[in-house]
């Protein structure tokens, strides 16, 4: 017969997801995401409103890849 193991075998122990580059850039992302919302308060005119928007969205994505790097 054969024998057969069934756990599931992981590329690293954890150790990438504790390494301090990545919540480095996480709270960098979540300081430019606070910008963008900031800048939604201080006027309402179609250029703040744009840049605003532009910012909200580049801080997201830092964030979206600075979690993406830990869970991976």
């Amino acid at each position: 017969m054969e024998n057969t193991n069934n756990t599931i075998e992981t590329k690293n122990d954890g150790i990438n997801a504790n390494d301090s580059s990545h919540y480095k850039l996480l709270t960098i992302g979540l300081i430019i995401t606070l910008l963008g919302v900031l800048l939604r308060f201080i006027g309402h005119f179609s250029f703040i409103d744009l840049i605003s928007n532009v910012i909200l969205v580049v801080g997201v994505g830092i964030c979206l890849r600075a979690i993406y790097n830990v869970l991976r």
